[in-house]
């Protein structure tokens, strides 16, 4: 359902979870443009989204005893996981560049892959959930790189946001099974 048209061509939509700002990515003639959000508040927000690289027996036993042939691969992938998030408004059209104050990119080994979860911390006008899932994403990528030579069949499975906080909608968490 879509409302008046807002100064900048925006058309104005129903109120989503921040009610009272209406904000779009649509202008009336239906192109998409970036939101200004100049007007709404600094304030400190928090975004963790989780991710699993699922893996063969054989890669998930070179992980663990570290004879992964290109080198540390779990490393590698955090560091890419944190450029990732760094860069995430030159991958996503129209997501803002924000301030990103704070990074953790966690990987544990599992029996079938890797579990990746990334939260990323800033103070600033607009969420940090898309920075949160490009660095699981880029932390995967980096991950499959580095063990393809032990498993050509490795994937990406279940990337998600899990829990958020800050901004005018507040706090939410994954709702557990």
């Amino acid at each position: 359902m879509t409302g008046p048209v807002e100064p900048g061509g925006a058309v104005a939509s129903e109120p989503g979870p921040d009610a009272g700002e209406e904000l779009t990515h649509l202008r009336a003639d239906g192109s998409a443009h970036m939101v200004d959000v100049s007007a709404k508040p600094v304030t400190a927000r928090s975004a963790t989204a989780a991710g699993m690289v699922a893996l063969s027996a054989a890669a998930v036993r070179a992980l663990r005893e570290g004879a992964v042939p290109k080198g540390d691969a779990l490393s590698v992938a955090r560091i890419a996981g944190i450029q990732a998030v760094k860069r995430t408004p030159d991958l996503i059209p129209l997501c803002h560049p924000i301030a990103v104050h704070a990074v953790e990119v966690d990987l544990r080994v599992v029996d079938d892959g890797v579990e990746i979860a990334t939260t990323v911390r800033t103070a600033d006008r607009t969420g940090i959930e898309m920075e949160a899932l490009t660095g699981v994403c880029g932390a995967a990528l980096a991950l499959i790189d580095m063990v393809k030579a032990v498993d050509r069949g490795a994937r990406i499975t279940d990337v998600r946001v899990v829990a958020k906080s800050g901004g005018r909608s507040g706090d939410w968490r994954e709702p557990r099974p």
